[in-house]
């Protein structure tokens, strides 16, 4: 088994991240991101869970997570896994999709995978031109476009929404509630009275509408916060302390178990591109 090779490139041009994870076995677990992910497998296989459903994916493959969206995945056989990225902020998509569509609103991918995809190369070219960093910007930007505006095409719809408002409402609290208290201790008493429900039932609905639990949600909120002070270049240990972590070690292993980056692995990255 060869050595595993994790390369990530801040592109800023189109103001987007690109992740090829070469050689992997990680196991990752029920997380979110607050941003677009769009990747795909070059070689081997995963099991994949997203909104609480199961997929097995493989070479060809596009994966696509909203924000939000709750996922989690591991290896089938003990494969490695071979697979690139692209991480698109929503106010990135937004830009992009009023310019295609006309229209000001940010998509929403039926799907989580697109079997054997026809894109899958025209994302691979669009992904090795940021990885080569020697593109011009002019071809870089316009496979950037056709490559959005093809998936709006084929993978997007509306979907209803049939949860009941008000219990939604109260999840939303919650949510707000951890999103400015993150860095604080928190416990499921405080929510559970911010949501006027009892523990069980706060969980249950939480889960069932945000597709992760309270819990997650936090750890998730305070790894997506630690991402914005490690690209500012601040120490992973002041960033550790910063979002609510109880010490450099528990962050560290959070970080590289949602990420597949050490904090100071991704603090580099952009430390590097300042040069």
């Amino acid at each position: 088994m060869g050595q595993e090779e994790r390369t990530v490139r801040f592109d800023h041009d189109l103001q987007i991240e690109a992740y090829r994870f070469e050689g992997i076995m990680q196991k990752f677990p029920n997380h979110f991101h607050e941003y677009y992910v769009i990747g795909f497998i070059e070689s081997g296989q995963r099991r994949l869970s997203c909104k609480n459903k199961e997929y097995v994916i493989g070479t060809g493959d596009i994966i696509f997570f909203n924000p939000l969206d709750n996922h989690a995945c591991e290896s089938i056989d003990n494969q490695t896994l071979d697979y690139r990225c692209l991480n698109i902020k929503p106010e990135i998509m937004r830009k992009v999709t009023k310019e295609i569509t006309g229209q000001e609103y940010l998509p929403s991918f039926a799907s989580p995978v697109a079997y054997r995809s026809e894109q899958a190369q025209l994302l691979h070219n669009l992904h090795q031109m940021i990885m080569d960093d020697e593109i011009s910007d002019f071809e870089k930007e316009e496979t950037f476009y056709f490559l959005i505006q093809q998936l709006i095409e084929e993978y997007t719809e509306a979907i209803e929404d049939t949860e009941p408002r008000a219990i939604k409402q109260e999840v939303e609290n919650v949510c707000h509630y951890i999103e400015v208290h993150y860095a604080e201790h928190i416990a499921l008493d405080d929510l559970a009275k911010i949501a006027n429900m009892n523990k069980y039932s706060l969980l249950r609905s939480f889960t069932r509408i945000r597709g992760i639990t309270p819990y997650r949600y936090l750890q998730t909120v305070r790894i997506n916060e630690a991402k914005k002070r490690l690209e500012q270049g601040i120490k992973p240990l002041d960033a550790a302390i910063e979002t609510g972590f109880v010490d450099q070690s528990h962050f560290s292993n959070f970080f590289m178990e949602f990420i597949g980056l050490t904090p100071g692995q991704y603090r580099d990255i952009f430390i590097q591109n300042d040069k």
